[in-house]
């Protein structure tokens, strides 16, 4: 934990990502997509991937020699996504730096057939489940934003995953949450 103020808070960022040795598990080798949280595409205090949050990791990534940064977001059926971009600042972070916003209503969705054991997604999508083609061999960083939710108690990284890996449909995930969690770290592990 590191206390911030406005004046240093890109640094700190810098500072705390080097502190948990993110480049130990992050190669350079590999595309990295920033998966965003948008929960309102208005901008409220605490609710969404602060602009200057996603300044502090960008800037890191690109000062440590990371290229092909793909920052990304999806929308839900409470929000908007190419309005929650603009309005929560992310665009005039992600044009400072050269980065192209990727809204992932934007791009291919593709079946995923998972190797591990489903809990629930099965169940849910007995089609079989749609994940963003592009996530596939790609490093990925997850922008959590600590705040209670009605379902999981809390959310976090693993709910922030909940929102990239499944379509706009995912409400329909919500009675066996904690079930598709696990099946969604599951995924991650097999195609990050």
């Amino acid at each position: 934990v590191i206390k911030t103020t406005q004046e240093t808070v890109l640094e700190d960022y810098k500072k705390l990502m080097h502190l948990a040795e993110y480049k130990k598990f992050l190669s350079k080798k590999n595309d990295t997509v920033l998966k965003l949280n948008l929960s309102w595409s208005l901008y409220y205090p605490a609710c969404s991937t602060q602009p200057w949050q996603l300044e502090g990791v960008l800037k890191t990534l690109i000062d440590d020699g990371y290229k092909n940064i793909f920052p990304v977001e999806n929308e839900t059926v409470v929000t908007n996504v190419h309005t929650g971009a603009k309005l929560n600042k992310w665009l005039p972070v992600l044009k400072r730096y050269g980065q192209m916003f990727v809204p992932l209503t934007d791009v291919e969705w593709i079946c995923y057939q998972p190797k591990a054991e489903m809990l629930a997604l099965h169940e849910i999508f007995p089609q079989g489940n749609l994940i963003p083609k592009m996530f596939i061999g790609k490093n990925v960083v997850h922008f959590p934003t600590m705040k209670v939710h009605g379902h999981t108690t809390i959310t976090g990284a693993m709910k922030n995953a909940f929102g990239g890996l499944i379509t706009k449909k995912r409400h329909h995930c919500h009675k066996k949450i904690h079930e598709v969690l696990v099946d969604l770290l599951a995924i991650q592990k097999e195609i990050h």
